[in-house]
């Protein structure tokens, strides 16, 4: 008999194929790829099939591998791995694993237990953090080799509900991948099953806050936003959405699942107003209290779970209890969703402990709330904190509420990337940070710029009036630089739907460090904030104050070979070197790959819709052959999983004569719809291009322009037919060649709080200098301070 509703029943593979085991009385070793290998030792000789609750998959096709045995010893071979086991207790000087490559044949060898000493991972909360934390182990290792245990876990039953082990003992996963990073994460993935998609909207900027607010003070929050164009699609209500004044002897009022009528006398109107203006909802909970005898729903769920409700008694919070947990979710929060909330923020701080021992409540959580959420299929969502290896399958992470300092700051997009390591892509942080710190426009404006291209945009402060991260609240050139980057995350979503069906179909997380892309160069691992967003853009977030005399701000980037293009104005970088990059406020640093193509949405003044676009923009850079498939579908439910979906591929052919083709969509084109326009930007080449446009081979007329200042040729193919392909053909075309290099001199000379005579002396030598060189000697002759000396050379040098 199931212990618990039919929605937890997972279809799962724990067990391995049997020609993958190699099998002794107390080992057991599983190879379940040529370089990973899961490692059993159990003195009574029991080991676990069943999946567990990091590890969900063990049915790997099983790879060539070779034993060789005697009484005392035990080698396996694989392409890849060289394992030496001298039979016993596992201990270091008897058992090791060689990883294959570099130059000799066994390059990096791991002892049974050492340390991982990897790339690292992620780390379960930045609660209080004012920077930098000391991260957990990921899989990857610049030495070619990680590991995880999987001891601790507790065990899925095939009812869906959790149980200890039968018998403790060694269980690990060793990973031996070399410098093959995304292989390791694909079978990381495979391992411990996919990341799911997520639901469109949540890639929209979220509207958070620690506030009393209340249904009017919310209602004209919220107008303003779209009088203001700032567009939003999900709305968080933080704990003061519940009653939080209550009687003194049930404790305080964190937990809670009763509206406050006196903020808001209407909930489920209320809610109906939110998404009739296209906004999600997610409520916050903090659910460790229990059901106090105040709350609404404590009367019938006390009386089904059996509590004295005659007597006032608590209904005591104990998720490892499956009667609580099925009345937890029925009374609690189906109920509320039926009123109109979308997900759920599990706002849990409240330790590790279980009546199970050893069993971790936020796991429970995360997991239980997940399964329940996507009941009839719906697409489930939850809002959550990291709870160790399999977490990726509860998206979306909240990361914890850190300091509003720049060192916070700094750390973000390190910290961001880096749990890629351990196969976990959707955090989502308090843009401008949650409390203390000051007031810091420049800041902020740098927070939001990053919160931009990283994977969850949701601005977030505390409960203090001063502290809210409403754009129009800061100065005039931050409320402007804000505003705009708001509108470019909802113009965006086409492009990040698209990575989030990558990262739920191919096993690619979206954020990826740069020794991802350059394992074998030295300069990718020093630039710990610096990462690529989606297949097709690279990110240097400005995490670092303006200077006070240049009037510019820096980051030391490393470019890998091949051409880059800024992604605001189509400036053109030589790859394979380090550069220290110089950008005004209103800038941040996106460089896209030679050939990138990145489809957008038309920008919709006053409209917070995340939909599918009807006028769809692609900015396309030139200089290599590329093809981007946009993914759609209807970013609601599951009807994807039965071919409810529709791909546009986009193919730019670069050499000989370039030419870009947007083909017929494939799919069901009913989720797209009638897509009126489609604007082609393509950013980077010079003027001088002649453009022809083809639909179904018969060429069209079309209305074209060119920008000077973003190096971008404009091609509108208005009246677009879902149900045509369409050429267009570039002729005479030549790629920038930054020749407004001197205006941009000036600019940075013009800027900088320096003596006239100095800045007229340096233009006018660089005006007239023949040679680059020459230019570096004579910048070394003047009074000139280093960042403006730096900061020209960036200009000269690409």
């Amino acid at each position: 008999m199931s212990r618990i509703g039919e929605r937890f029943k997972l279809n799962l593979t724990g067990k391995a194929y049997e020609g993958a085991i190699v099998q002794g009385g107390k080992y057991r070793f599983t190879v379940l790829t040529s370089r990973l290998i899961r490692i059993e030792y159990n003195e009574k000789g029991i080991f676990e099939d069943r999946p567990t609750q990091a590890v969900w998959n063990r049915q790997f096709e099983v790879p060539n591998f070779r034993v060789v045995e005697t009484e005392d010893t035990l080698e396996i071979i694989t392409e890849h791995l060289y394992l030496n086991y001298d039979k016993g207790p596992l201990r270091e000087n008897g058992f090791y694993i060689d990883v294959k490559g570099g130059h000799s044949d066994y390059a990096s060898r791991w002892y049974y237990g050492q340390s991982a000493n990897s790339l690292k991972g992620t780390y379960r909360t930045l609660d209080g953090a004012d920077g930098p934390v000391e991260l957990e182990e990921g899989i990857v290792a610049k030495h070619g080799f990680s590991y995880f245990d999987d001891a601790k876990s507790f065990v899925l039953a095939d009812d869906g509900w959790v149980e200890r082990r039968i018998s403790t003992g060694v269980d690990i996963y060793f990973f031996g991948y070399g410098r093959d990073y995304l292989d390791a994460i694909k079978d990381l993935y495979r391992l411990t099953g996919p990341t799911p998609l997520l639901p469109r909207f949540a890639l929209g900027n979220w509207w958070s806050r620690f506030w009393e607010y209340t249904e009017e003070e919310l209602t004209i929050l919220i107008n303003r936003f779209k009088t203001e164009d700032i567009p939003f699609s999900v709305c968080v209500m933080d704990m003061d959405w519940h009653v939080v004044d209550i009687p003194k002897e049930y404790g305080s009022g964190w937990t809670g699942y009763t509206w406050n009528k006196d903020f808001f006398p209407d909930p489920e109107g209320f809610m109906k107003w939110l998404h009739v203006n296209n906004y999600k909802v997610t409520l916050n909970l903090h659910p460790a209290d229990g059901v106090r005898p105040h709350e609404e729903m404590y009367l019938p769920m006390a009386k089904e779970l059996g509590v004295d409700y005659e007597n006032k008694q608590t209904i005591a919070f104990d998720i490892a209890d499956t009667n609580f947990l099925e009345a937890y979710f029925k009374y609690l929060h189906h109920t509320q969703e039926e009123r109109g909330v979308d997900f759920w923020w599990l706002d849990w701080q409240q330790g590790t402990v279980t009546k199970m021992e050893g069993l971790d409540p936020l796991w429970m959580i995360n997991h239980y709330h997940t399964y329940d959420h996507g009941r009839d299929g719906k697409r489930a969502l939850i809002f959550s904190r990291y709870a160790g290896i399999g977490s990726h399958r509860y998206p979306i992470g909240f990361s914890g509420d850190t300091l509003s300092t720049w060192e916070s700051l700094q750390f973000q997009p390190y910290f961001t990337s880096t749990a890629s390591n351990v196969g976990y892509s959707w955090w989502s942080h308090d843009i401008g940070g949650h409390f203390f710190g000051k007031r810091d426009d420049e800041l902020t404006t740098r927070w939001m710029q990053f919160g931009v291209f990283s994977p969850i945009m949701r601005l977030h402060s505390t409960k203090n009036a001063f502290n809210g991260k409403e754009p129009w609240v800061y100065g005039i050139e931050a409320e402007g630089i804000m505003k705009n980057y708001l509108r470019l995350r909802h113009q965006l979503i086409p492009y990040l739907y698209t990575m989030n069906y990558r990262t739920h179909k191919d096993l690619v997380p979206l954020v990826l460090p740069m020794y991802y892309i350059c394992p074998n160069e030295e300069a990718a691992y020093n630039v710990p904030n610096q990462y690529m967003f989606g297949s097709e853009l690279m990110v240097c977030p400005i995490t670092t104050k303006t200077d006070s005399i240049t009037k510019l701000a820096h980051v030391d980037a490393y470019l890998p070979e091949g051409e880059w293009f800024d992604f605001f104005d189509g400036k053109r970088y030589k790859g394979g070197k380090n550069i220290r990059l110089f950008r005004t406020l209103k800038d941040q640093v996106v460089l896209a790959k030679e050939g990138g193509i990145i489809p957008m949405a038309g920008h919709t003044p006053h409209d917070n819709s995340i939909e599918n676009p009807k006028t769809l923009e692609v900015i396309v850079f030139p200089n290599k052959s590329n093809t981007f498939e946009l993914y759609e579908d209807n970013g609601e439910n599951i009807a994807y999983q039965q071919d409810e979906y529709v791909k546009t591929k986009i193919a730019l052919t670069w050499e000989e004569k370039p030419y870009l083709v947007i083909n017929k969509p494939e799919g069901d084109t009913n989720i797209i719809g009638n897509r009126e326009e489609v604007k082609v930007h393509f950013r980077g080449i010079q003027e001088n291009a002649m453009i022809k446009v083809y639909k179904d081979n018969k060429e069209i007329d079309v209305v074209t322009s060119y920008k000077n200042t973003t190096t971008t040729h404009t091609i509108i193919l208005s009246n677009y037919s879902v149900e045509s392909s369409y050429r267009i053909v570039l002729e005479n075309v030549e790629v920038t060649k930054n020749e407004n290099k001197l205006s941009k001199i000036f600019s940075i000379l013009n800027r900088a709080e320096i003596e006239y005579a100095v800045k007229e002396r340096v233009y006018n030598f660089i005006q007239k200098a023949q040679d680059i060189v020459d230019v570096f000697v004579e910048l070394e002759t003047v009074n000139l301070p280093v960042g403006i000396k730096q900061a020209i050379l960036e200009q000269l040098t690409i």
